[in-house]
């Protein structure tokens, strides 16, 4: 969807919207940081987010993969920066071209800093001048499929800004008639670049709508977050900053801590400002960063921490290809990028009842290549033995792990792609603990809950003054032996359905093949029940095959091939069941007493 679309939208039901700027990072590492970020971000609902495109186009390929995962599998609607250094027809071209691939409409159309070690900016042969060059081209090749966006400068563009006075007058208004040129060839959108005042963002403003310029005009907020970081970007940019500012930063210049919560206090009342004045929306430079720009918002009221909204149980993909989805299993809940990566291929998707679970083929396990490139680096093992064990002896050692990221003391398993529990899990903690200690091995989860309000911080979503459902669930490895014991007690309540398989495929299940069990629901006004999430055989024997390959492909991997420790992980692979079960009473069912022998004799 085009950005102006959903910013013309906001201001039309008078809300204020807020987006996100990142980069791409220089280091494996700090791309996997960046992409936990992004997905904690992403959550308080910016109305987009943008990634940058490096001087001379020397992060191409990195801005395109980290743009693509962010509007296909962050689920965020996304813009990315295209600039004219270095950039001749067909790289742009084929710039372009990748954008369609994967599903993303908005561009910020920028001339771009000159490359590394040129003082002035030249355009190659065969490229392009100016953003003026680029939105003309784009326009003229692609017609209205791309949001082009451009930027603004409200103390005029860097390379023209003087000293002397009058010129300097005559220099804005030709750069402000520049800007209006951008827009009447095509641009939809204004970001500003950052500024520090804001009595010359309103006038810039007022300035802009004087000569007929009537899109959008949304501030670039950069906050201040340390000392030498806010000197160098305003030297470069020219940017005037009052003196108050100025003065109040050298307070506290000696204190990391004392300036980055001033930045805060300070881009809170410039953003009040500006919203007061009439602003439709921020745009907030993060420089990678997560607490400055998410404090601001929240000193504002435009995000809460604790009330974030969810349309869906999971996150609904920004691409129009997936616009209808609206039913998934369950089974993914905790890796739903390695469900989106391997449903990309899909002609169509479900809609609110579970029907094409074979047709078209859920794609294969080598098709889930999502940020892991983390697996083969010394960090990511250092710290995955750190969590999962330096060595193990037996099963013992496994089943302590378990325990441990139950009881929060360790972060991350191989069956979950966010770090800790899901809050929801709070509820029935204790009762997973337990579980763990006897064995059977959680990795899926949610509590029964009889029609909370959809506003309910921990299970709530879907839209205001509705009703969330749901089945308690589990799924969990065990042994063979505690599968068969389990399983003879199961067979005794009604309201439990199950499904347990091993890694080579042998099926066990009191349900039919086809049959499909919604395990979440909930109930709108003026809608449709909504079941977004389901539990069936077709898709659990897919499942089935990640879940017991990340046994080794994760955790064996730790390992020497011929070791104690990776025979441990690689025997209950071979050997374990992966099982699923539902309490279809959703009422006053209590699932967990039948995994304890005692309580369940007494049920039966």
């Amino acid at each position: 969807m085009k950005v102006v679309d959903k910013m013309n939208a906001s201001i039309k039901a008078g809300t204020t919207f807020f987006s996100f700027e990142f980069f791409p990072p220089r280091t494996d590492e700090g791309v996997e940081n960046l992409f936990d970020r992004q997905d904690r971000m992403a959550s308080y609902g910016p109305t987009f987010c943008d990634v940058t495109w490096g001087a001379g186009g020397s992060t191409a390929e990195l801005t395109l993969e980290i743009a693509s995962k962010m509007q296909n599998m962050i689920c965020v609607e996304t813009m990315m920066h295209l600039t004219c250094t270095n950039m001749p027809t067909e790289k742009l071209d084929d710039a372009l071209k990748q954008l369609k691939q994967c599903g993303i409409q908005n561009v910020l159309a920028l001339r771009g800093d000159p490359p590394k070690g040129q003082a002035t900016f030249q355009a190659v042969e065969g490229g392009f001048a100016s953003a003026l060059d680029l939105v003309k081209y784009i326009r003229a090749k692609h017609g209205s499929h791309f949001g082009i966006t451009v930027s603004g400068y409200p103390e005029a563009h860097p390379d023209i800004i003087v000293d002397d006075p009058q010129q300097m007058d005559k220099n804005y208004w030709a750069d402000l008639h520049y800007l209006k040129d951008k827009i009447d060839a095509g641009g939809e959108v204004i970001i500003t670049q950052l500024f520090y005042d804001v009595e010359r963002f309103l006038k810039f403003e007022k300035d802009c709508r004087s000569i007929g310029i009537k899109c959008p005009i949304v501030p670039g907020i950069m906050p201040i977050m340390t000392y030498g970081g806010f000197q160098r970007m305003t030297g470069f940019c020219k940017t005037h900053v009052p003196p108050h500012i100025s003065e109040a930063l050298e307070r506290v210049k000696d204190s990391d801590e004392a300036l980055k919560n001033l930045g805060i206090d300070l881009g809170t009342a410039m953003c009040k400002r500006l919203l007061d004045a009439g602003a439709p929306g921020l745009h907030m430079y993060t420089l990678n960063l997560e607490r400055s720009a998410v404090s601001i918002l929240e000193n504002l009221g435009l995000i809460s921490k604790s009330k974030v909204t969810r349309p869906l149980p999971w996150r609904r993909p920004a691409t129009d290809k997936r616009a209808q989805e609206q039913v998934r299993p369950i089974f993914w809940s905790n890796r739903p990028k390695s469900y989106l990566s391997r449903t990309s291929d899909w002609d169509e998707f479900p809609t609110g009842r579970w029907g094409n679970a074979k047709s078209p083929a859920y794609g294969t396990l080598s098709d889930y290549q999502f940020m892991r490139r983390h697996s083969c680096s010394g960090k990511w093992l250092q710290k995955a033995r750190s969590a999962w064990g330096e060595s193990l002896s037996s099963v013992d050692d496994v089943i302590k792990v378990f325990v441990s990221y139950c009881s929060g003391r360790v972060e991350v398993l191989p069956w979950s792609e966010s770090m800790g529990m899901m809050t929801e899990t709070n509820q029935i903690q204790k009762q997973l603990l337990q579980l763990n200690q006897r064995g059977f091995l959680t990795i899926n989860s949610q509590p029964r809950i009889d029609g909370a309000p959809s506003s309910d911080p921990h299970v709530g979503w879907g839209g205001p003054n509705g009703y969330v459902y749901q089945k308690a669930y589990v799924e969990f490895f065990c042994s063979p032996q505690r599968w068969h014991s389990l399983q003879t007690r199961l067979k005794g309540a009604q309201s439990l359905t199950y499904m347990a398989v091993d890694a080579a495929g042998d099926l066990q299940s009191n349900i039919g093949p086809s049959e499909v069990n919604a395990v979440t629901w909930g109930v709108f006004p003026a809608k449709e029940v909504v079941q977004p999430t389901v539990v069936d055989p077709q898709s659990f024997t897919v499942w089935k095959d990640e879940a017991f390959q990340l046994w080794e492909t994760e955790w064996g991997k730790l390992y020497e091939p011929e070791s104690e420790s990776h025979k441990v992980v690689t025997d209950i692979a071979s050997t374990w069941f992966l099982v699923s079960v539902v309490d279809n009473d959703y009422v006053s069912g209590d699932l967990f007493k039948w995994f304890d022998e005692e309580s369940a004799n007494g049920h039966a």
